[in-house]
């Protein structure tokens, strides 16, 4: 008989990954953060269907789990850039690499 402890153990290692990168706009701003600095109100623009709210809540979730760094640029005017972390940078071949798949499938 297992124990729940090594039931964990065995868990699949890509489901913390998927587990990070789901929710609503996670994917997208992830993607983008890989170009460069994201900006609030860019992104209000850009990611069409998006809101504040979500928005604010999918940038602080990938923050709190390492992905994103939030930093304060105080040039006028004052405004906040998020980029990807250091660990972050480290999920850029595995985004890339389902990038690959997913063009690579037919439709």
């Amino acid at each position: 008989m297992t124990s729940p402890n090594e039931k964990e153990n065995k868990a699949c290692p890509a489901e913390s990954l998927l587990k990070m990168l789901s929710g609503k706009w996670k994917p997208q701003l992830f993607k983008l953060a890989m170009e460069g600095p994201l900006r609030f109100n860019s992104l209000l623009r850009s990611l069409e269907g998006s809101n504040k709210q979500s928005l604010a809540t999918a940038l602080k979730e990938l923050e709190s789990e390492g992905l994103l760094e939030r930093k304060i640029i105080r040039l006028k005017p004052l405004h906040v850039e998020y980029h990807l972390s250091a660990k972050g940078n480290l999920f850029i071949p595995v985004m890339q690499q389902l990038e690959q798949l997913s063009s690579s499938t037919p439709s």
